[in-house]
């Protein structure tokens, strides 16, 4: 459960921006849609591996 407190003259915009951000982190709703559909483990290691790769080519871009 996650819980927010809204501090003395703080918007109702701004906690829940702050809100919205805490359950963003949890990973809840990634995780609700990754479970909608079964995903075999070759299929799943295959996606990390690629995004891997992904992210290693972005890191060698911005250091050139």
């Amino acid at each position: 459960m996650i819980i927010i407190n809204v501090k003395d003259g703080e918007s109702l915009d701004k906690a829940l921006k702050r809100f919205k951000k805490k359950f963003e982190k949890t990973g809840v709703l990634r995780e609700l849609r990754s479970r909608q559909a079964f995903e075999k483990k070759s299929i799943t290691r295959r996606h990390e591996i690629k995004h891997a790769i992904y992210k290693q080519n972005m890191n060698l871009e911005t250091t050139v």
